[in-house]
């Protein structure tokens, strides 16, 4: 790496540190291995139909007439964004990335075909992923949106940044929590009863995935949905797939093979 890419990556931390050490003692564990995850999956492993074969799961039909409709949107979210100074895509919120399209894709059609009553989301960055979901629930003209988030941990001075994306017309239907999911999740499953899409996409560790994926598997009914963003570094996702196999599931690639995520869906029990 280029050395002034190192200074320039290095210094928002060393400041962060300066103003808040205990608080980026405790994080930068994590985000190591976040970031130095090995690879657990192959290529051949990913579904290349796997759009197709969420239908499927969700019995909506294929080809989806409402697919189209994504790119459209993505678009106005993406001038947004321009018009605010800000980028899109592959780390462009720090370190971290925005929802790919093809994570885009599939929270809007989950949202459109399983027309569900509770979302919850963890991870929000510029909130594309928040405002395609919103999006969708508006249309259905039913649902509401849980987002937790723990801004950039090592960047404070983009957490102004943070859901940017969503729009004031938006927001009737929108919740943010902002915290950890460890301490935010479990009183928020007790309060919301029930998910029936769940969509990961804050620390992608396995520990951190495999106790979300557990907490909305708790309040998940038969039909529901889990959408788990960057399984590629960690074997999170797979174990949670064994662990219960009422769950059908898909792997997703995007079109870079850089990232990948998983589907979950609960099927009925017998």
């Amino acid at each position: 790496m280029n050395p002034k890419t190192v200074v320039r990556k290095i210094l928002p931390i060393l400041g962060e540190f300066a103003a808040n050490p205990v608080r980026v003692a405790r994080v930068l564990p994590d985000e190591w291995r976040q970031r130095r995850g090995k690879a657990q999956l192959k290529e051949s492993d990913f579904d290349d139909d796997w759009y197709e074969h969420l239908h499927a799961l969700l019995g909506a039909p294929w080809p989806c007439p409402d697919a189209a409709a994504i790119h459209g949107l993505l678009a106005e979210i993406g001038a947004l964004l321009s018009a605010k100074g800000l980028g899109t895509g592959r780390h462009t919120y720090g370190w971290y990335s925005d929802a790919d399209i093809e994570l885009c894709s599939a929270i809007w059609c989950s949202v459109l075909h399983s027309r569900p009553a509770v979302v919850i989301e963890t991870g929000v960055a510029h909130g594309i992923s928040s405002r395609i979901a919103l999006e969708a629930l508006s249309r259905n003209d039913r649902g509401h949106l849980w987002s937790i988030d723990l801004p950039h941990p090592l960047h404070h001075e983009l957490h102004g940044t943070t859901g940017v994306a969503v729009t004031d017309e938006c927001r009737p239907r929108w919740t943010y929590l902002e915290g950890e999911s460890r301490r935010m999740l479990p009183p928020l499953a007790a309060k919301v009863g029930k998910v029936e899409l769940f969509i990961h996409d804050s620390l992608h560790t396995a520990k951190n995935t495999l106790f979300e994926m557990d907490q909305a598997a708790s309040i998940m009914p038969a039909g529901g949905i889990m959408l788990i963003d960057d399984i590629r570094g960690h074997d999170g996702f797979a174990t949670f797939a064994r662990a219960h196999p009422d769950f059908r599931t898909v792997l997703c690639s995007t079109a870079d093979h850089q990232a990948g995520f998983g589907i979950a869906v609960r099927t009925p029990a017998g």
